[in-house]
């Protein structure tokens, strides 16, 4: 710490490795049933630098805890959906992952709902966003099986429970009660769901993007069960100063090399996380504020992990309950 940056920066390698041990083992847990260790298969059709380093991320994080890893590449991204389906009635498959964009249209959303459900790590089949959206945990009524969350939005989660902007003393549910977040991205794949999770959990959430900002909430006092949204303006610098300004956490995920957030924008104290593959701040953040991390990857594989293992458990209970 110095008088000139008093923040201090945290590292998404240090945050996963507190899910070490849990996910150890549970993995020596499911020996009985995956003496090899659960295989996940990540598919690549594209030539995207920073999907290639997820995929080295995550190989490396598999074999450290005792997961399977085999990245399948697709030089022809016209026949993924044949090998996505072809993993899906693999028994030995326990998920799956596609490294995103393919082709970088309408053509992806609909093969994310390609993967099966039982088998998307990634959380981004449909039933498990609507779940998202509305506030359900489980997947039946007997809550016996536990609904999958996106990993990105996930790992941000998880890494302000880490940083205690989440107040444990609240029921859960509520914890980020108070709290005024900001979120600059609102892609349907991390910013819109990230948005909808936090109000979920309490928060009033300003979500911004080049159209407009808009608000999510719970409303006065969290009377509602889920998130509602409402439009609060264009987009101009400006308004987002004016939101900004008691914010107390500012989250981005702009995937521009030469975008950065407004240093002077930061309240002092604030909370920023950074999940673009670019960096969304410059250095002087940590003039302002107190707790800065600059990328999620890291925490979003553990968190991918996690998810893996609650398929794998969903899969096991359906086949005692049935």
């Amino acid at each position: 710490m110095s008088a000139t940056k008093p923040g201090a920066t945290i590292l998404a390698s240090a945050i996963s490795k507190t899910y070490v041990p849990e996910i150890t083992a549970k993995v020596e847990q499911l020996r009985a049933v995956r003496p090899a260790g659960p295989l996940l298969v990540g598919f690549l059709a594209n030539e995207d630098p920073a999907a290639e380093m997820y995929a080295s991320w995550t190989k490396k994080t598999c074999e450290a805890m005792g997961f399977r890893y085999e990245l399948r590449k697709v030089d022809d991204r016209d026949l993924l959906e044949e090998a996505i389906i072809e993993a899906n009635m693999d028994e030995g498959v326990d998920g799956i992952l596609v490294y995103f964009p393919v082709f970088g249209n309408a053509q992806d959303q609909y093969l994310q709902q390609v993967v099966a459900r039982e088998k998307d790590v990634e959380g981004l089949n449909h039933v498990y966003y609507q779940n998202l959206y509305h506030n359900v945990r489980y997947l039946d009524d007997r809550q016996e099986l536990k609904s999958i969350l996106p990993c990105t939005p996930l790992a941000v989660v998880k890494i302000m429970e880490y940083l205690k902007v989440y107040n444990q003393l609240l029921p859960e549910g509520n914890r980020l009660y108070g709290k005024k977040c900001v979120i600059v991205n609102r892609s349907e794949i991390v910013g819109r769901p990230l948005a909808a999770l936090l109000a979920n959990d309490g928060a009033t959430v300003y979500s911004v993007d080049v159209e407009n900002i808009q608000e999510f909430t719970r409303g006065e006092g969290l009377k509602f069960s889920k998130h509602h949204v409402r439009d609060i303006g264009a987009y101009s610098e400006e308004l987002l100063a004016q939101y900004c300004k008691d914010a107390d956490v500012i989250i981005t995920g702009v995937p521009s090399a030469s975008y950065k957030f407004p240093t002077d924008c930061i309240k002092d104290g604030a909370v920023c996380i950074n999940f673009s593959s670019h960096s969304n701040f410059d250095d002087s953040v940590k003039t302002r504020a107190s707790l800065y991390v600059p990328s999620t990857g890291k925490v979003t594989i553990s968190m991918l992990l996690r998810n893996m293992l609650r398929l794998i458990d969903n899969r096991e209970k359906l086949k005692t309950l049935r």
